[in-house]
């Protein structure tokens, strides 16, 4: 979210990191040729719900169908997913058809709190993905951690596998460096489990945190960009069975006013092939008022496995490489709050195509995008 936003640029630097280095990708690299780009109206009403804060899309291949994920926190709407058909013809992105509106269920079958009046009951939700292998959906709250002197919400995030229709399936058990925590250890808020995909077989789930785990190190700054960890799950077993480091970028613009907010994470990932991942890092600074928006091929074959350490500050291991593919600021175009990409289908040329969507936060002075790329191999 940009009220809660997290993001990225330039490049890794090591400098408080001098026993960490990135290994090395081989082969090609991909090319993202961006086409064209279509915009939701503010406010347009579907199902009685208002669209706004899409967070994160997928494709169902065989019934051309997108599922995309809601982060409201059921203020005004209850915590929901959209399924919408996208219009591409002639290699270019049309329209986008909301067809059906699904709320979220827990555990015990009731929908979410409302994160203002109930907090404890509500949740965040910023991710989805749908497996074809059993039909169903999973998707990544990222929780909360509030504290204050007069309040104190501490919220775990979570991984939920559900139906078609929202109803809970079951929970991910996540490792304990995942919960929330009074002290400053553990999960920051707003700055965990922003993204989730799948490997090609459906038998492997990963995620990441958006933001440094409090103890391996700072958030990322203008100067340099903090460590997060990927992880790594097997879906039959249901057990974390990898941890690994990832360099972010610095903060692209300094803020205006200077020391006004600025953030910067990584908002989606995508399964690209064996070992390799599209990672989108983020970045948005008080002042100036599009985001920069990356796109790296990162690589996982030569990380270390960082699942029992307690930290990556001071540590000999090697982090996911990565290779910039796409700087949008190149591109000539606004780019808003960018949190979800999924591939789509296939264009005339036999290309695949890579759909990106935006969080307006349900703030007048963003945009609702969806915009769409090739995919040249």
């Amino acid at each position: 979210m940009r009220k809660l936003l997290t993001g990225l640029f330039a490049l890794s630097i090591l400098a408080s990191c001098s026993n960490l280095k990135n290994t090395s990708s081989s082969g090609s690299y991909p090319e993202l040729k961006f086409i064209n780009s279509i915009e939701i109206p503010f406010n347009q009403e579907f199902n009685n719900t208002k669209i706004g804060g899409l967070s994160g899309i997928d494709y169902d291949k065989k019934k051309d169908l997108y599922y995309i994920i809601c982060d409201e926190r059921a203020q005004e709407n209850l915590s929901r997913f959209y399924t919408a058909k996208i219009n591409i013809a002639d290699n270019q992105l049309k329209a986008i058809s909301f067809q059906e509106t699904n709320t979220l269920k827990n555990e015990q079958g009731s929908t979410f709190g409302n994160w203002t009046t109930s907090p404890e009951t509500s949740a965040d939700p910023e991710d989805i993905r749908y497996n074809p292998k059993n039909n169903s959906l999973v998707w990544t709250s990222e929780g909360a951690r509030v504290v204050t002197a007069d309040k104190t919400i501490l919220q775990n995030p979570s991984i939920t596998f559900m139906d078609l229709k929202g109803n809970f399936k079951e929970e991910l058990k996540l490792p304990s460096n995942l919960e929330m925590q009074k002290e400053s250890k553990g999960p920051r808020n707003n700055g965990t489990l922003e993204s989730i995909t799948f490997d090609q077989n459906y038998k492997t789930l990963y995620t990441c945190v958006e933001e440094p785990l409090f103890e391996d190190g700072n958030q990322a700054s203008t100067s340099k960009g903090g460590l997060i960890r990927f992880y790594e799950f097997d879906i039959k077993t249901q057990k974390n069975t990898a941890q690994y480091g990832y360099q972010l970028e610095a903060i692209a613009n300094e803020p205006n006013p200077k020391g006004a907010f600025a953030v910067n994470g990584v908002a989606a990932i995508q399964f690209y092939k064996k070992n390799q991942f599209l990672v989108l890092e983020r970045s948005y600074s008080t002042g100036t008022q599009p985001c920069t928006i990356k796109v790296f091929l990162c690589d996982f074959k030569k990380a270390t496995d960082v699942k029992n350490h307690e930290s990556l500050q001071n540590q000999k291991i090697e982090l996911i490489s990565k290779k910039l593919i796409l700087n949008m600021d190149d591109l000539g175009i606004y780019t808003d709050n960018i949190e979800g990409l999924t591939f789509g289908p296939k264009l005339t040329n036999g290309n695949r195509s890579l759909i990106f969507i935006s969080d307006n936060n349900f703030s007048e002075t963003q945009k609702t995008q969806v915009l769409l790329f090739e995919v040249k191999e």
